[in-house]
């Protein structure tokens, strides 16, 4: 086994563990051995043996065959099977959780992210919002069975959901971003109900107009945030240090949400894969290529956090009056 392949094992590992843990108590619990042993194996001073790279590559969940092609155009994505898949708000919460935790837990932790339609993250500000774009994913997109032929109705969302989402916000809400929006804003979104309301998918269709009038609220509140250039829950107050927020207005499209991380020590990239999933790769060139084009949108985009007020007031106008656009809709129809 050739020593470089060895070292770009234990660099792999040290991106997956994200210095939560040692890099000893890590590959030494699994592999059964003293952190003396590990760090003799990160030198290069003991070669692993092929079962030890196979209990590695399996408990990290790293690809041995493109490790060792060491193709630089070939990418390792993690991703989650829609077989494995629990579709329960809950579930999908706490895996945000997870990750917004754990970038949180790094020095220096910044994000940089291309909205495509819908900004999930802030959507949060608004958990019905939140349940219902779900309840579309899994029903229309994914035709999930349990799903088939339910109707979407008004539920008070559990403490332990609001709980979770809330606290997926205040940690994002904590960490600094710049994030590149265009004109298509919620636009697929608001589309998503009138198409709920066309097809009687509603238990009662005038809930398409509480969904619709939250998104005005959402669109409000977007834009609060970007006049202050800081993120912060709905009905509080930003803060006065902390939570930067630079909104970015790109007048062509972005393509798909992007969201690029990254801190003194680590980076990685989420791509959105199948509407609502996600790929997530640490590949060092991938991301810096990634990374690369984000900043050379926004280098193409007009800033409309704190600055250029009349463009903000002229772009999220044009989203509000959207949204009002298929509101008229709805109530013409509830009025024949």
């Amino acid at each position: 086994m050739r020593i470089d392949h060895q070292a770009e094992i234990f660099e792999i590992i040290k991106r997956k563990i994200q210095g939560i843990d040692s890099l000893g108590n890590a590959v030494g619990d699994i592999l059964c051995i003293s952190q003396d042993a590990v760090y003799r194996r990160f030198r290069g001073d003991t070669l692993l043996t092929i079962y030890e790279i196979e209990k590695l590559a399996k408990h990290f969940d790293f690809s041995i065959d493109a490790l060792f092609e060491m193709n630089k155009n070939k990418i390792v994505f993690d991703f989650q099977a829609f077989s494995a898949y629990d579709f329960s708000m809950d579930s999908y919460l706490q895996n945000m959780l997870d990750s917004v935790v754990s970038l949180k837990q790094q020095k220096n932790p910044q994000l940089t992210i291309a909205i495509n339609n819908t900004p999930f993250l802030q959507l949060l500000n608004f958990p019905h919002l939140v349940r219902f774009k779900l309840f579309f994913w899994a029903k229309t997109h994914l035709q999930i069975d349990e799903l088939k032929d339910q109707l979407f109705q008004h539920e008070k969302i559990s403490d332990q959901t609001f709980a979770i989402g809330k606290e997926v916000l205040r940690v994002y809400d904590s960490i600094p971003s710049k994030e590149i929006y265009d004109p298509e804003l919620l636009r697929g979104f608001t589309r998503e109900i009138y198409y709920y309301f066309n097809a009687q998918h509603f238990q009662e269709p005038e809930y398409a107009l509480y969904l619709l009038g939250t998104l005005d609220k959402f669109v409000d509140h977007l834009k609060d945030q970007a006049s202050q250039g800081k993120k912060f829950l709905y009905g509080t107050q930003a803060p006065a240090s902390g939570n930067d927020f630079e909104m970015y207005h790109n007048e062509t499209l972005n393509a798909t949400t992007t969201i690029h991380y990254k801190s003194d020590d680590y980076s990685g990239l989420f791509i959105a894969h199948n509407i609502m999933n996600t790929l997530h790769t640490t590949d060092e060139v991938y991301v810096s290529d990634s990374e690369s084009v984000l900043l050379k949108q926004i280098a193409n985009s007009s800033m409309i956090s704190t600055v250029n007020e009349k463009d903000r007031n002229n772009y999220f106008s044009q989203v509000k009056s959207m949204i009002n656009g298929y509101r008229k809709k709805i109530e013409a129809d509830l009025e024949m």
